[in-house]
């Protein structure tokens, strides 16, 4: 799927962000270059994708770190201060946001999640949500996708399509001005 979503974007001349798990790096070290080598910007997704405010303030150091390092060796980008907790969990806690500020990361929340991970999501059913919410969100809008169900790979091209053609257009989270530092 995700060789396939890179397919997309490349074919359509799209950059977009990517938040990289360090397991999934390490599992996948060919195509966590590729995201890098076709001009995506790389975020931490952290190591264990684990629900950051259950962890102690050294885990949730230890699995950031431990995923910045791993994106580092393998994929050669510098992931800070790009940083998406899992679930979302952490992006209200205080607590959780500290640590992060000082690993030198800042949390990039998104305005419309599709749950691409619902098995029952199709890529219709996905594309046809993108074009009702993004417009409802506001300019910019950030889109959570994830990279390894089936629907998200169906959705794309119709999404692309439907709001390249409405004006829309597709850009890096660190080309937008919210997100200057």
């Amino acid at each position: 799927m995700t060789e396939g979503i890179l397919d997309v974007l490349a074919s359509r001349g799209i950059r977009s962000t990517w938040f990289l798990q360090g397991r999934w790096v390490e599992a996948n070290p060919d195509t966590a270059r590729r995201v890098a080598a076709d001009g995506h910007l790389v975020g931490n997704h952290s190591f264990y994708h684990a629900r950051l405010p259950l962890l102690t303030a050294e885990g949730v150091r230890t699995d950031v770190t431990s995923a910045e390092r791993v994106i580092r060796r393998i994929v050669g980008v510098d992931p800070r201060p790009w940083f998406r907790c899992p679930f979302s969990a952490g992006s209200g806690d205080q607590r959780v946001l500290a640590i992060l500020s000082g690993l030198g990361y800042r949390d990039v929340g998104q305005d419309v999640v599709l749950e691409d991970w619902e098995p029952k999501r199709t890529g219709a059913a996905m594309a046809a949500d993108a074009l009702r919410l993004v417009p409802e969100a506001g300019d910019p809008a950030v889109v959570l996708f994830h990279a390894w169900p089936p629907g998200t790979l169906d959705a794309l091209p119709m999404l692309i399509d439907g709001l390249q053609g409405s004006g829309g257009r597709f850009v890096r989270i660190d080309e937008l001005d919210r997100f200057a530092a």
